[in-house]
């Protein structure tokens, strides 16, 4: 249900608690609700005398429907309403770059899916990610078409400036705003108007720390934090804190963080996750891999059981790397490792 259908029927307390923002459409207006908190919005009104109306030029009527009008804008503003949720994102074929048809026919992505993007570099990978983001309705160079829950989406998903349906995490992350990591995560938190904000803001800087290579603080300057420390604040916050129901994501690979746990936040907040990559780690990590080709979309493939091994020795690499790269950071010696190397040969 609609959150403004209601609102002349709620108490005048009841809407500052659950919309604290319409207290400055009341101020603005000149209307004194002290002493009206258990008045209805639509009693408040009512109570204006006749004498009241022609004295101060009151339009009652431009006042309601200003109200309601300002309460929906707000929302969908702030990205607030709870009435599109998004349950899958389909991708229809278009053509590659010679105009060749694309012959997938259609790939439907659900909640909780991670998608891996493949395919050399300038195949059009990125291309696909911006047909995500923009929707593409036949009218991207690809020909495209993006549904949304099986439908052409809305038009305010690709032309409302905050109502975001993607959140796109490039490679490259630079803070510009002289804030602290908890002020950062405090005017996030404060535009979304969540409740337990202090929670919040513990458990956003906790999931960075669990996927940062070195750890950090609230009191951090944003400005001086590593690559892979923004890489990881950004994964936590859009995971978390971000309404946005689909996460692209474009060569996470050098991003100095823990890419599974990264992946495995992102999908335990029930987001549709599309990654690019060229890391075969990354890539079976997948439930699914699209393979770009000549700016197409050349096969769609699952990650079987022989593949899901070959992922699980992947792994096993990838943590005597890791340690390995710790180990150097850390000035320490590297024979341990090495021994440990050897010992697989």
């Amino acid at each position: 249900m609609n959150k403004t259908m209601n609102i002349e029927k709620m108490k005048i307390g009841e809407i500052a608690k659950e919309y604290p923002f319409a207290l400055s459409f009341f101020e603005s207006n000149k209307l004194d609700i002290e002493g009206h908190e258990e008045e209805t919005f639509e009693e408040y009104l009512n109570g204006f005398s006749e004498e009241d109306i022609e004295e101060w030029a009151i339009d009652i009527e431009k006042i309601r429907m200003d109200f309601v009008e300002y309460i929906s804008e707000m929302l969908e503003f702030l990205g607030l309403e709870k009435d599109d949720t998004v349950e899958s994102l389909s991708i229809l074929a278009g053509r590659n770059k010679s105009g060749e048809e694309e012959d997938f026919g259609s790939l439907t992505i659900r909640k909780s899916e991670i998608i891996s993007i493949v395919g050399p570099t300038g195949s059009g990978k990125s291309r696909l990610l911006a047909d995500i983001e923009w929707t593409a309705n036949k009218d991207t160079p690809t020909g495209r078409t993006i549904l949304i829950n099986g439908e052409l989406p809305d038009r305010k998903w690709r032309f409302s400036s905050s109502n975001k349906l993607v959140a796109q995490l490039s490679q490259n992350m630079n803070f510009v705003m002289d804030l602290t990591v908890r002020e950062f995560i405090e005017l996030h938190a404060e535009s979304r108007m969540v409740e337990n904000q202090e929670l919040v803001v513990e458990r956003i800087i906790e999931a960075a720390n669990n996927l940062a290579g070195e750890k950090f603080s609230l009191d951090t300057p944003i400005t001086s934090l590593s690559g892979g420390q923004s890489r990881a604040l950004m994964i936590a916050d859009t995971a978390i804190l971000s309404t946005s129901p689909i996460v692209l994501i474009d060569e996470i690979e050098n991003a100095g963080i823990d890419r599974k746990k990264a992946l495995n936040l992102l999908v335990g907040e029930a987001k549709i996750v599309l990654m690019a990559t060229h890391d075969p780690s990354l890539a079976l990590m997948a439930d699914k891999r699209i393979v770009i080709k000549n700016g197409g979309i050349h096969k769609v493939m699952e990650t079987d059981d022989k593949e899901k091994e070959m992922l699980s020795e992947l792994e096993k690499i990838d943590r005597i790397v890791n340690r390995l790269r710790a180990d150097l950071r850390a000035g320490k010696s590297m024979e341990n490792t090495i021994n440990i190397i050897n010992k697989l040969k």
